[in-house]
């Protein structure tokens, strides 16, 4: 092959990015939706969202560290909502949820636990299938060992992790505590580089500042009370019986690709998905993948029994 001719494949190939990129719609973009309020069990109000179809399957999307219900609009505003009823929230501490700044109130399991099913309750799900993004992770084993897994259908773990092995955590990772700063200037270039870290293909220049807005409405105290919990949820885990998906991206620079294959090989008849070239937030990056993955996977799911 000429240079000449690997020259203008590379460069169809980098049109062809860039215009699924600019075809999809920006993720401050929210298409209409029902606002829902949560009472949590320790006094915090939350802010959840319900999308799409209202009589489809259910699914609840639980987003990551200094995260918002936002970072899934690639899904909400997909082919998904016509088919599926999809709840989105905002964890303790972040987006337009309460954020207390007592350390104590992002360290109880139980609460992190209670607050899913309060959203659950809330929404009137029955019977949904858990989409946990990064630290998501940890509230869905949160929430599977102090409420069970009986009313689900089943787990969608994203680039998560159900034990936490520090020979597995990413490079990103050393942002986390310059996050915490009360120093402006440097809390915000820390919370830069961390969302950047994040993505293997960059989001759009919107996108970005859309993310970055998002990230610095978590204070810095609500970032360091979420550090520093313990967890290994291997015990509870190893006996599910629901459908599981794992789901990483290759590329991953906060959750290495050992912590999705710990997760697939505790939990009895797990899929593992990995998605080569793909960073930290694979439902953005490669949607149309993740979207059709997840459809099949919620369809699956609610077959089952």
């Amino acid at each position: 092959m000429t240079i000449s001719l690997l020259g203008s494949r590379l460069a169809k190939l980098t049109v062809a990015a860039f215009l699924v990129a600019i075809a999809q719609p920006g993720i401050g973009q929210q298409p209409k939706h029902k606002p829902i309020s949560v009472k949590t069990p320790d006094g915090l109000t939350i802010s959840a969202q319900e999308w799409g179809n209202p009589s489809g399957p259910e699914i609840l999307l639980i987003h990551g560290f200094s995260q918002s219900h936002l970072s899934w609009m690639r899904q909400v505003n997909s082919a998904l909502a016509r088919e599926f009823r999809i709840v989105t929230y905002d964890l303790r501490g972040h987006g337009n949820s309460d954020k207390p700044l007592d350390p104590a109130r992002y360290r109880d399991s139980k609460a992190w636990g209670d607050e899913v099913q309060a959203v659950m309750d809330a929404a009137g799900l029955k019977r949904p299938v858990l989409v946990g993004w990064s630290y998501a992770g940890r509230v869905i084993s949160d929430y599977v060992t102090t409420h069970g897994a009986g009313k689900l259908a089943g787990i969608n773990f994203v680039d998560a992790s159900i034990k936490a092995d520090p020979a597995l955590a990413g490079d990103n990772l050393k942002n986390l505590p310059l996050m915490a700063s009360e120093d402006l200037a440097t809390n915000i270039a820390a919370t830069r580089a961390f969302v950047h870290g994040c993505f293997s293909r960059q989001p759009t220049p919107d996108d970005f500042e859309v993310m970055l807005s998002f990230n610095m409405m978590v204070p810095p105290k609500v970032r360091a009370g979420l550090g520093g919990r313990p967890l290994d949820a291997t015990a509870v885990m190893s006996k599910l019986k629901l459908p599981v998906l794992v789901t990483h991206g290759a590329e991953d620079r906060n959750s290495k690709i050992g912590n999705a294959k710990y997760t697939a090989s505790v939990i009895p008849g797990a899929k593992l998905s990995i998605y080569e070239g793909i960073g930290h937030a694979p439902f953005y990056e490669d949607a149309a993948r993740f979207n059709a993955e997840l459809a099949a996977f919620v369809r699956e799911a609610n077959r089952t029994k």
